[in-house]
């Protein structure tokens, strides 16, 4: 399953980080309700949207790796 951006919304994720950090697996959302069979499967979605953020977000990096001998 391949998430977009616009599959989740930042509400949705702030709902989720405090429901998980209360203990409870009942989100309220953008006028949505979701009730999680578990703490796990909260703390699933969270790392999943996490995971989208980090892979939209992330900007390759080029280096250029460079040697000196040390004696010029």
């Amino acid at each position: 399953m391949v998430l977009t951006m616009a599959d989740w919304t930042e509400a949705e994720l702030a709902a989720l980080r405090r429901a998980y950090a209360s203990g409870t697996t009942r989100v309220s959302y953008d006028g949505k309700t979701v009730d999680y069979g578990s703490a796990e499967d909260l703390l699933g979605r969270i790392r999943t949207i996490e995971r989208q953020i980090a892979g939209t977000t992330a900007r390759p990096i080029a280096g250029f790796a460079g040697f000196l001998r040390g004696d010029r």
